[in-house]
């Protein structure tokens, strides 16, 4: 229960972030901005780890919390993230890559299937088929890859 708490109170931060990113301006807001993308990124992170560690049996497996970290990963990947990215943005406080600016088109497909890839694993998870969780989570963290691959540092 503490989890699902924990998850609640931070997408709903990231979630009022994410309302408040259109209409940032000044330079605080470009730290704003940063400082929003790399929440959500958390979020990723903090879903993704216990997955991971569960299918490479490094934790015990346990479907029905491997479900509701689908199910939260999906959930943030729904997010305006690219709200976060906007002009400008570059910083020392990010690893984002100045690349993004320059071949943005690319960069918003990649999230864009980064948030199909995980609406997909929240969906197969919850059925329960260890297989095809595993084979869903692979081409999931292959989305994620490969946008680090061209975009962090």
């Amino acid at each position: 229960m503490p989890q699902k708490r924990l998850a609640t109170t931070l997408l709903s931060t990231l979630l009022c972030a994410g309302l408040a990113a259109p209409s940032l301006a000044s330079d605080d807001s470009l730290q704003e901005a940063i400082d929003y993308r790399s929440g959500v990124m958390n979020v990723f992170n903090w879903n993704l780890g216990p997955m991971g560690a569960m299918l490479k049996e490094k934790i015990p497996y346990d479907q029905a919390a491997f479900a509701r970290h689908a199910k939260d990963l999906a959930s943030a990947a729904a997010l305006d993230v690219l709200s976060g990215f906007p002009d400008d943005s570059v910083s020392d406080d990010s690893a984002a890559m100045s690349e993004i600016w320059l071949d943005w088109d690319d960069f918003a497909a990649k999230y864009d299937d980064l948030k199909q890839a995980s609406a997909k694993l929240a969906e197969v998870a919850a059925g329960g088929d260890k297989a095809a969780i595993a084979e869903q989570f692979d081409a999931t963290r292959k989305t994620c890859k490969a946008c680090h691959k061209q975009y962090k540092e």
